[in-house]
């Protein structure tokens, strides 16, 4: 399945916009393969990882380029989609990674490195405001105001999902790689950038402690 004429609710359409089931094509792979930063997202059940299942990864290049992989009820490999997001050239852009990591480990036993994550950047860079929500980070960096009505839907109906949740899906990368820019530019002059790399090499580890069910294991108690 293939859409190629959607209109996401910040105005502009994609470059090129699809929907593939299962796992990327060559032709995407090839397309996304040739960036050197990719903005990445998913989308599950739920947030308990192991219960609630992995249903959509979308992900878009430096050219506006989106699509949006449905991931069938039982799947877990997507090759292609592994090999892409494992690539070492080529950084991948979240926000919240943590979640997104465990939740593409969980689902399809993809270990994703490397990678830049924007609310933790936020967080470092934009210490003045306690708003490190996607939308709060895209409204100030890139001037673009996301529409969040679809965020919590039933994702698991990949075969039936609603324009209004294509459309939100695709939003939810298409800022991120000019959000990580403008944080980067901050982190830079607050001299906080290399505290901020060595912050995201840490995420892997704490996305599986996440999903062990580790809890809070470094906090003082008895």
């Amino acid at each position: 399945m293939s859409i190629t004429h959607i209109a996401p609710a910040a105005g502009s359409s994609p470059a090129r916009f699809a929907v593939l089931d299962g796992d990327l094509n060559a032709e995407w792979h090839a397309l996304l393969g040739a960036s050197s930063a990719l903005a990445v997202d998913t989308e599950a059940m739920g947030l308990v990882h192991g219960r609630d299942r992995l249903c959509l990864v979308q992900i878009s290049d430096d050219h506006d380029n989106v699509c949006c992989v449905r991931i069938q009820r039982g799947q877990t490999r997507a090759p292609l989609l592994q090999r892409l997001l494992e690539a070492p050239a080529i950084e991948k852009v979240f926000h919240f990674a943590r979640f997104d990591v465990a939740a593409l480990a969980e689902g399809l036993g993809i270990a994703v490195q490397p990678l830049f994550c924007t609310k933790v950047a936020s967080r470092l860079a934009r210490t003045y405001t306690n708003r490190h929500g996607l939308k709060d980070v895209v409204q100030e960096l890139c001037g673009v105001e996301l529409d969040k009505g679809a965020q919590s839907s039933d994702w698991g109906r990949v075969e039936e999902l609603s324009e209004a949740q294509l459309a939100y899906a695709a939003n939810d990368v298409r800022y991120l790689l000019a959000a990580r820019d403008r944080l980067v530019q901050m982190l830079t002059r607050e001299e906080r950038l290399e505290l901020a790399q060595r912050s995201f090499a840490c995420i892997p580890v704490i996305a599986e402690l996440d999903r062990g069910r580790y809890g809070a294991i470094f906090e003082h108690r008895s």
